[in-house]
């Protein structure tokens, strides 16, 4: 995907917090909704076309009686996560406003795997919902984040390509971006992206690729710098140590 079809979804995204939050949340808050949406909508599209088998599998594990569900309801998923409510996010927007709609958003939610139960609780997005609901706009934020005129799964949809895991990445990271210069902050505290990491990386390896010997390298990351960069730049590394040599899988990091 190039830049400017990621260009475009981020301002697609990034309207969705004019449209719909203004007046509502303060302009240094719209993030506190869009960025945990974003990933919300991210997993449910990854979902959703194995969400039939999910539920099958849902339903014989409970009439067995199996408390413990999740690893196979990971495998009937087909990823490493999964959602084991009746709903895709698609399906709440023909719940109507007010508490219906946030008892079955809640319920949508709770359905994550704990792996995304994680991911949720740091961003904190279950405070926001009774402010979306007292304000009336869960429903139009679901909405937008649904529409046809944006795709966030991996897989194409209609005339919009699909989003595989390094541009739906970069197109975080463009919001976060976004979001902290809006805020005034500084560039420091956003991600840096991909690209740069990848030319960081070619620019230590490059210099000695001829004398890469056949062994086992062990790569000592001092900075604990992102869980983005770390992978990104031990792909890059690898493309330059293939096939003669190999990195161990482990990092040290300093304390």
């Amino acid at each position: 995907m190039d830049a400017h079809q990621l260009n475009t979804i981020a301002n697609f995204i990034w309207g969705i917090a004019d449209d719909c939050l203004r007046d509502v949340y303060v302009r240094g808050k719209y993030r506190d909704v869009i960025l945990p949406m974003t990933v919300i909508r991210r997993l449910d599209a990854v979902l959703e076309d194995t969400k039939p088998q999910v539920l099958d599998m849902k339903k014989v594990l409970d009439g067995a009686g199996i408390t413990n569900q999740w690893g196979a309801l990971c495998n009937a998923a087909g990823q490493a996560f999964c959602n084991a409510s009746p709903f895709c996010l698609r399906d709440l927007t023909g719940r109507s406003a007010g508490q219906k709609l946030k008892a079955d958003f809640e319920a949508y939610l709770d359905g994550f795997s704990p792996n995304v139960q994680e991911i949720l609780d740091k961003f904190k997005f279950r405070n926001q919902i009774a402010t979306m609901v007292e304000a009336d706009i869960l429903g139009a934020v679901i909405q937008k984040f649904v529409s046809k005129d944006v795709n966030l799964s991996p897989k194409p949809c209609g005339t919009l390509p699909g989003l595989d895991n390094h541009a739906m990445g970069t197109l975080f990271e463009e919001l976060v971006r976004r979001f902290n210069e809006a805020n005034n902050e500084e560039a420091g505290e956003h991600w840096t992206p991909r690209d740069v990491v990848e030319l960081m990386a070619d620019l230590v390896f490059a210099p000695i690729s001829d004398q890469i010997k056949d062994a086992t390298y062990s790569c000592y990351e001092k900075t604990l710098s992102t869980l983005i960069q770390r992978p990104v730049s031990f792909e890059s590394g690898l493309n330059w140590f293939q096939p003669c040599a190999s990195f161990e899988s482990g990092f040290t990091f300093a304390q």
